[in-house]
């Protein structure tokens, strides 16, 4: 199989040449894609999902010989959830490349974060597949770069953080609302407000109600942080 151009400059982009293009191929296929021919991505996703895991947790013990698991499980969290998957995505362009059916192309499939962090694992898979658990693990490494150096101050949700935050200062629990929903069916949008019971709130929009509250109360908290 020959790719194209535009998933040839992708595999620049990743640092990766692939002996089986197909692997590739199939790992930016969206089920919305798929064909009788055609295999999407999700037994990617599935696989690699796990080998980042694998990578992930073996990193953060040679970085820190000290940590205590509970010290290690937050930080593990952060760097292998859904949001560091696509935040990677996004820095490699991987959406650029995505296979996407009309709907999905429509309601702006290549910037949804859920999608991209799928993405992402389907691709470490790939490399996976393809060269062997080591190449898979230097992708990793190289594509996370510092944050596993930097986790500690993301290792906490910022849902968490900010029940901390009003629990230390004698405030009740944070409340989050949801304000407003709009969208397709299959791709719904959220406006959730986080708000303190002294009156403090802050509102964000996205894809999942989980994700709208985990963008609000990181932008309450950034805000109460400098006052």
């Amino acid at each position: 199989m020959k790719l194209s151009a535009e998933l040839k400059a992708f595999e620049a982009r990743l640092g990766h040449e692939f002996q089986r293009p197909e692997l590739l191929v199939r790992a930016v296929t969206h089920g919305s894609m798929t064909t009788v021919n055609r295999e999407d991505n999700q037994r990617l996703e599935f696989l690699g999902d796990r080998v980042l895991g694998l990578v992930m947790a073996e990193a953060l013990l040679d970085d820190d010989g000290d940590a205590a698991e509970g010290q290690l499980a937050p930080r593990y969290n952060a760097l292998v959830r859904k949001e560091a998957c696509a935040d990677v995505a996004k820095e490699i362009d991987l959406g650029a490349v995505l296979k996407l059916g009309r709907s999905e192309m429509l309601s702006g499939g290549r910037r949804k974060q859920a999608l991209l962090g799928d993405a992402m694992e389907a691709v470490i898979a790939a490399v996976y597949r393809d060269a062997g658990f080591e190449a898979a693990k230097a992708l990793v490494l190289r594509l996370w770069g510092s944050r596993i150096k930097t986790v500690e101050a993301d290792a906490r949700d910022p849902k968490t953080a900010l029940q901390e935050w009003a629990q230390a200062r004698g405030f009740a629990p944070p409340d989050y609302v949801e304000q407003a929903r709009s969208g397709p069916d299959h791709a719904p949008q959220f406006t959730i407000e986080a708000r303190l019971d002294n009156g403090e709130a802050e509102r964000a929009t996205a894809g999942s109600k989980r994700q709208a509250e985990q963008l609000a109360a990181k932008a309450l908290l950034t805000r109460l942080q400098k006052l």
